[in-house]
């Protein structure tokens, strides 16, 4: 595994330009971004468009919302416009751009009580995804570090920042790549026209794709988690040199004795007692603050018992529970009874993607099992579990196919529908129903436009009237981001490789 801030600027260029990098939402796998992406990078026109014309328009980037607990949370996801993507790749994998981020990233690491694990992480090996080898750093470098820190420190600090992407200020960009004296005096000179600097240039493009606005970045690609892990990694910066500065002018009980982990915007502070805890959780809040986060209180606690509190509740919950059940039904109670105590989270998603491998997708029939009862729980599940639908949409198919009647089939799939409609905004579970549906009737009507886009691929699903090159524009003409031959090859069945992100 590497690091993205280890490859080369041709590598991080061609990493970018993958699209499961571009896209990191679960979608089936007939969505196809690449050829456009492959198109739009060849196209020596593009670094050309006039963004400019951009920042007017409201809809350049495909917007949809994912609902977070079956209630009102919800999560904005984005698929960027690709011509400004691109443009933003090629922006900063030029050679001398590149090379220059990768060095500013080093300056934000050069406090080794601080260590950054959210770094984009890739595979040498092609045998894992790029976001499957991100999910075994957190557990290789987070989890497992955490419990080798309880021999050296006594306590330890969870937090992390309130809504981070939505929070992100984009002039920070600048400030964290330059120094923020160096473009705030740049802004205030007399001098015209003022200097040019990669920052601004990023700042300025990420304002194109989302109608001039400065608050927040977009969600759901690994371009934008690598521009916040920049504004992150200044963060670590600037608490460094808070903590220098703090120990300068205490003389009897400076900071020296702790280590921080962070991963993205969750934080892990260690240290041999709570009163050094509170002093940088106070340098923390401070340095955030300046670059408009705030710590989340709801999410903040103190533990003086490291080994158990440093592993996530639901992982624990799981480990200690009976997972041996023999009837898929007490099974399925099982992982439910799990979503009810720790709704959303990774244990669930893998617990459902166990049982989908290990115990329904090898069934040939039911056993004195019941079908309704079966789709019945995981419909609950799936209800208040978002991140769940790829895989309950995988375990649900299997069930249908091995349900012998063709009405009791129907009725199901009308329950189901009828369930969902009752969520507002539901998008992404429309895509995973479309996969559903699609073998047995392509053309049903959902309302989401990815999934219209299935059904015609006239269907716009950006913005493109903007760009002011015929050429960029004949891209998005011809290359067609449905794959029509895999929707062909597709099974009924939907397959676990088609939604186990450790897929090989």
């Amino acid at each position: 595994m590497k690091k993205l801030t280890e490859l080369t600027h041709s590598e991080a260029r061609q990493y970018f330009l993958k699209q499961e990098n571009y896209c990191n939402v679960d979608l089936p796998k007939y969505f196809d971004f690449q050829p456009l992406l492959d198109a739009l990078a060849l196209n020596g026109n593009l670094n050309n468009i006039a963004l400019g014309d951009a920042k007017k328009i409201d809809s350049v980037n495909y917007k949809f919302l994912t609902n977070k607990d079956g209630k009102f949370a919800w999560r904005p996801l984005q698929l960027i416009n690709p011509a400004i993507y691109v443009n933003l790749v090629n922006k900063i994998t030029k050679e001398d751009n590149w090379s220059f981020i990768v060095n500013r990233f080093k300056r934000f690491q050069k406090n080794d009580k601080i260590k950054c694990y959210s770094i984009p992480i890739t595979s040498t090996t092609n045998e894992k995804s790029d976001k499957a080898g991100t999910i075994l750093n957190w557990w290789q470098q987070i989890e497992q570090q955490s419990l080798e820190l309880s021999l050296d420190y006594d306590c330890f600090m969870n937090t992390d920042i309130t809504d981070c992407y939505g929070a992100i200020y984009t002039h920070t960009i600048p400030w964290a790549l330059h120094g923020e004296k160096r473009i705030k005096a740049d802004y205030l000179s007399p001098s015209n026209p003022k200097k040019k600097f990669l920052g601004n240039d990023i700042d300025v493009t990420i304002q194109s794709m989302q109608y001039s606005q400065t608050n927040g970045i977009p969600q759901g690609s690994v371009l934008m988690d690598f521009i916040a892990e920049i504004i992150l990694g200044y963060a670590d910066a600037k608490l460094t040199t808070k903590i220098e500065l703090y120990n300068r002018k205490e003389n009897k009980y400076k900071i020296t004795d702790y280590s921080i982990l962070r991963y993205r915007d969750d934080y892990r502070i260690f240290a041999t007692n709570q009163e050094t805890l509170v002093k940088i959780a106070k340098l923390l809040t401070e340095t955030l603050f300046e670059l408009n986060f705030k710590l989340n209180s709801q999410k903040t606690f103190i533990s003086d018992n490291i080994v158990r509190d440093v592993i996530k509740p639901d992982k624990l919950y799981w480990n200690e529970s009976k997972q041996g059940e023999k009837t898929l039904q007490k099974h399925l109670f099982l992982i439910h009874s799990l979503a009810e105590k720790h709704p959303n989270s990774g244990s669930l998603s893998t617990a459902l993607t166990k049982f989908l491998e290990d115990r329904v997708y090898p069934l040939k029939l039911f056993k004195e099992e019941n079908s309704k009862v079966l789709v019945s729980i995981l419909v609950d599940i799936a209800f208040k579990n978002p991140r769940t639908y790829p895989v309950i949409t995988a375990i649900l198919s299997k069930i249908l196919s091995i349900e012998v009647d063709a009405e009791t089939k129907y009725g199901i799939l009308n329950s189901i529908e009828r369930k969902f409609d009752k969520i507002p905004n539901v998008g992404h579970l429309q895509i995973w129903l479309q996969r559903l549906t699609i073998k047995t009737d392509k053309n049903k009507n959902y309302s989401e436009k990815l999934c219209q886009k299935v059904i015609d691929n006239n269907t716009l699903i950006w913005n493109i009237g903007w760009i002011n090159n015929q050429s960029v524009k004949d891209v998005f003409t011809n290359n067609s981001i449905i794959n029509e031959k895999k929707i062909e090859e597709l099974q009924q069945v939907i397959e676990p490789n088609e939604v186990n992100v450790f897929r090989y």
